[in-house]
């Protein structure tokens, strides 16, 4: 892998065109495009693999900063996710909260709302560590737990309550994307 000066020297050899297009991934948060570009640009020429891509596409994201038009955070006051869940079709069945990360954002935590007929599931909210920062407070005090964790576990269970359904959230102390869902822990079924 290259270090940053190696990376700052490569970038500035790439011919402006490129760079506006990596860039343009970058500023529309397009982590993935702008990855593939720089490997597909790197290896032609310079044997830059994926994780040296990486690290390049992070050092645009670290350039570009508070510009980057993020997904907008979704809301996590029970009014906003109860009139989410109220237009959903069936019965609620339970509300759940499971754990998914990605390179980007880390571990975040996806709430869902289960219905019982048809079955199904539906995402109300995603809960990203910026989501629990708002959400929670800047300087809460969440001891070890996982921020994201702490506010899914409470916007989640308000929702339950506000719903009178069971709420699910089998790790909610610590990221772990394969614990047991809602529907296997009801039937009896072991974990993936």
């Amino acid at each position: 892998m290259m270090r940053k000066p190696e990376r700052d020297a490569w970038w500035g050899r790439l011919p402006a065109g490129l760079r506006e297009q990596i860039d343009g991934y970058v500023l529309r948060d397009a982590w993935f495009a702008a990855i593939r570009l720089v490997s597909d640009l790197g290896r032609l020429r310079d044997d830059v693999g994926i994780g040296t891509a990486q690290q390049i596409v992070g050092d645009r994201y670290a350039h570009y900063g508070d510009r980057i038009a993020r997904e907008p955070l979704s809301p996590l006051d029970l009014e906003s996710l109860a009139y989410r869940a109220g237009g959903l079709p069936g019965p609620i069945a339970a509300v759940e909260a499971i754990w998914d990360g990605d390179t980007v954002n880390d571990w975040f935590v996806r709430l869902l709302v289960l219905t019982a007929d048809p079955a199904g599931e539906y995402g109300v909210a995603t809960v990203y560590r910026r989501t629990a920062a708002r959400y929670l407070g800047e300087d809460a005090d969440h001891g070890r737990r996982h921020p994201a964790g702490v506010a899914a576990a409470r916007a989640g269970g308000a929702l339950a309550a506000h719903l009178s359904v069971p709420f699910h959230f089998a790790s909610p102390d610590t990221p772990d994307d394969e614990a047991p869902r809602w529907r296997e822990a009801a039937a009896g079924e072991p974990g993936r």
